[in-house]
């Protein structure tokens, strides 16, 4: 067993949504490497700095990941296998990778209750809009009027016996 820690540069930037660590920028890696019967079991913590965009004011974002991952590099015995050992190595790069995009966010937020932007001005608001606000698009405007009118629901007339009489 040994463990290891690294600190790596980002050959490549990592991610291609709004949300992506940077080409250039450090990654923190703590590692254990154990023989197994199979292989070598990778125990990983990577820390890195991401940087993105905001989904709903497109604010910039800076925000540090952590993420732990755990991959089996096998054996090379003939078999198409994702992570091998190769010449007593191992290629960390492919699954801390694989690690780094997946905990990326999606639709990153600069803060839970960002508001966004007015659809009237594209200006970043720092409340939500109030709902009288809201205007009604004017090709709905023929709708406001509508009124749905349901029949009245009939209630089943009282018979004196319960259904579990009927039954019987």
């Amino acid at each position: 067993m040994r463990e290891l820690e690294l600190e790596l540069t980002v050959p490549d930037r990592i991610g291609e949504g709004l949300m992506y660590v940077p080409e250039g920028s450090p990654l923190d890696v703590k590692v254990r490497l154990e023989t197994l019967h199979d292989g070598i079991l990778a125990t990983a913590e990577v820390v890195a700095d991401a940087e993105g965009t905001c989904a709903r004011c497109l604010a910039p974002i800076e925000e540090t990941l952590r993420v732990d991952f755990a991959e089996l590099f096998a054996y090379s015995r003939g078999e198409d296998l994702e992570y091998e050992v190769h010449d007593d190595t191992v290629d960390l790069e492919p699954p801390i990778r694989d690690a780094v995009v997946l905990a990326l966010p999606f639709q990153p937020l600069d803060r839970p209750d960002c508001p966004g932007l007015d659809p009237a001005t594209g200006e970043k608001l720092t409340e939500p809009l109030p709902e009288e606000a809201a205007e009604v698009d004017p090709r709905w405007a023929a709708l406001a009027s509508f009124e749905t009118s349901a029949p009245p629901r009939e209630e089943p007339a009282a018979t004196g016996h319960s259904e579990e009489a009927d039954e019987r």
